[in-house]
């Protein structure tokens, strides 16, 4: 009878031991915007080498689905390169905060085989290329940005993104803010309905296409066109520099922004002005509920998030990312204190 007892408790402390061992593992699941995905992938894998009981996942589905998601609790945290419109905030089942992780470039990227030279465009060139009003790659717009360059008379074939898209909003943001016709004809969204082109789902979809297809132009995240090696080109910006995506140029895109940063952290920063400013870059972001239903899955995102803000940062040059500013760094540390952990 002892020997039943004991062996009786040992069992007990085995399933005790093993419901603390559950209760120590944190799943989280996010979904959300391509364009971070490089560098939400580094930082999951570097921050569970020292947290081996929580674990993050994060599914690239594009910033629309992102949205959708979170505001559905499909998943605990969503991810957006655009913010979400005042219409989805209210329309979620919960006060969502939006948090800014890194800074990044959108590239104008083109397979041109036998081109040399680096191409140059200006916001109304892209623009009229994107409303299907430019079609031949020599034809006299693009030639003006680009003097001493032989260009062929091959057919312009335009891609652009198929699904909901934080890079498709940062685009035509751009597009938009410097030709007033783009705006009135497409308009500013995460999908919109495009004049001319072909889609590709993704980042990963759109550098895809313009590498197999000669004569293309797309937009991608700069990472992607750094990974495939695609040709992209120079921006003019606001103060009529040809400017080339890196991660100082994006950086100074946000200069003027990090000074001016509304509370809840919703800002657009395509075409900034200041010397050296790529004119298409932007801050991405990630979603949080103020008031989450698992505390132990919001203390664990919190502190996932204060480490990605600090050391996470060192990881952004590698990928093509800028690190935030310091002050905006000092503000959402400040703002994730917001989130109910208990």
């Amino acid at each position: 009878m002892k020997s039943v007892r004991a062996g009786a408790a040992a069992l007990a402390g085995i399933t005790i031991l093993g419901a603390v061992v559950t209760a120590q593992t944190v799943q989280i699941n996010g979904a959300g915007a391509t364009f971070p995905t490089p560098i939400y992938t580094k930082w999951i894998d570097e921050y569970s080498k020292a947290h081996p009981n929580l674990r993050i996942n994060y599914q690239s589905v594009g910033s629309g689905a992102g949205i959708q998601q979170i505001s559905k609790q499909t998943v605990f945290f969503g991810a957006s390169d655009m913010p979400m419109t005042k219409e989805q905030m209210q329309a979620a089942p919960g006060a969502l905060l939006h948090f800014p992780t890194v800074l990044g470039g959108v590239v104008p990227v083109y397979n041109l085989p036998n081109l040399s030279s680096e191409l140059k465009f200006s916001g109304p060139l892209l623009a009229d290329i994107y409303l299907g009003k430019i079609t031949k790659w020599n034809d006299p717009a693009i030639a003006k940005l680009n003097p001493g360059v032989t260009l062929p008379s091959t057919d312009i074939t335009v891609v652009h993104r198929s699904d909901g898209s934080g890079t498709t909003y940062i685009w035509v943001d751009f597009l938009a803010k410097t030709a007033p016709e783009f705006m009135r004809r497409v308009g500013v969204n995460t999908s919109v309905n495009w004049p001319a082109g072909v889609g590709g789902k993704g980042n990963e979809g759109v550098s895809g296409l313009v590498r197999q297809t000669p004569g293309s132009i797309g937009y991608v995240e700069l990472i992607y066109a750094l990974q495939t090696k695609i040709s992209y080109g120079s921006v003019m910006n606001m103060a009529g520099e040809f400017v080339k995506a890196s991660v100082q140029s994006v950086t100074a895109a946000a200069a003027e922004a990090a000074g001016k940063m509304p509370a809840d952290f919703r800002v657009s920063i395509t075409n900034a002005p200041g010397k050296g400013a790529y004119p298409i870059a932007s801050f991405t972001w990630l979603l949080l509920y103020e008031n989450p239903k698992d505390k132990a899955q919001a203390k664990a995102m919190v502190d996932f998030m204060k480490w990605a803000l600090s050391d996470g940062q060192k990881y952004c040059a590698d990928l093509g990312y800028a690190p935030l500013p310091d002050a905006v760094i000092k503000l959402e540390q400040t703002a994730l204190g917001r989130i109910k952990v208990s």
